[in-house]
């Protein structure tokens, strides 16, 4: 049985137990999946600072787990420390954005991006274009400034949520709408129904896709190198 294991890149365990329960749903036969919260960091992560900060919270979480799963999901929109990750294990790292862009990419021409707040446009758009996949997307739909508790923004602003889905769809065009954001994982299903378009959870896209890659990345050979001043999780990442 292949072993995923998904990080919320935040330490609200709230958020990380909407994570989980979406993982799980997305589980396919014959895997099955853990989820853990970052040991360190922020409660939300909406700017590029915080995005900064939250790649080193995402590899510790990665590294202390080491041995212990097959493939890894990164449960923060923004992917914070993929490409890290991608390079140092050996073995299918996605991140939810990455795993939503492409997703909502193969269910319509053109892709809207929904959440819950402004704020969190900026780095959203960075991913989308490392990503690149700018010119597949119709749109950034999001909700106004946000400060409350990250767990429970989901049911707070559905009603909001699904207004600004019918406003992609409508307005812009989207053939597809994710609902991005790890406090959001869910939603998209919640939403389903109402709504005439393929919506895409980044959280249940990436398991999916994650279980399907168990065993395509070959081992690597270290390239083992002193790190100073980090924490021990993520020196081993570099030191063996």
């Amino acid at each position: 049985m292949s072993r995923i294991l998904v990080v919320n890149s935040n330490t609200t365990e709230a958020v990380t137990a909407r994570i989980a329960a979406t993982a799980l749903a997305a589980c396919p036969a014959g895997a099955s999946v853990t989820t853990i919260s970052a040991p360190f960091g922020l409660p939300l992560i909406v700017t590029r600072a915080d995005w900064l900060v939250a790649g080193p919270a995402t590899l510790a979480a990665l590294s202390a787990h080491r041995g212990g799963y097959d493939a890894a999901v990164i449960a923060c929109f923004g992917d914070p420390g993929l490409d890290a990750a991608k390079e140092l294990l050996d073995l299918p790292v996605l991140g939810i954005s990455e795993a939503a862009f492409h997703a909502a990419a193969m269910l319509g021409r053109r892709f809207g991006v929904v959440s819950f707040t402004a704020a969190l446009q900026p780095m959203f758009e960075d991913c989308l274009e490392h990503h690149g996949l700018r010119a597949r997307c119709a749109g950034f739909r999001m909700g106004p400034g946000f400060s409350g508790d990250p767990g429970a923004v989901a049911d707070e602003r559905r009603g909001l949520l699904l207004d600004l889905v019918r406003q992609s769809v409508e307005l812009d065009g989207a053939e597809a709408v994710i609902l991005a954001g790890g406090p959001l994982a869910g939603v998209a299903a919640s939403l389903q129904p109402e709504v005439s378009v393929p919506l895409v959870d980044g959280t249940a896209a990436a398991v999916r896709l994650a279980a399907a890659l168990v065993g395509m990345v070959p081992r690597r050979e270290p390239r083992l190198r002193s790190l100073a001043g980090y924490g021990a999780e993520v020196s081993r990442l570099y030191t063996g």
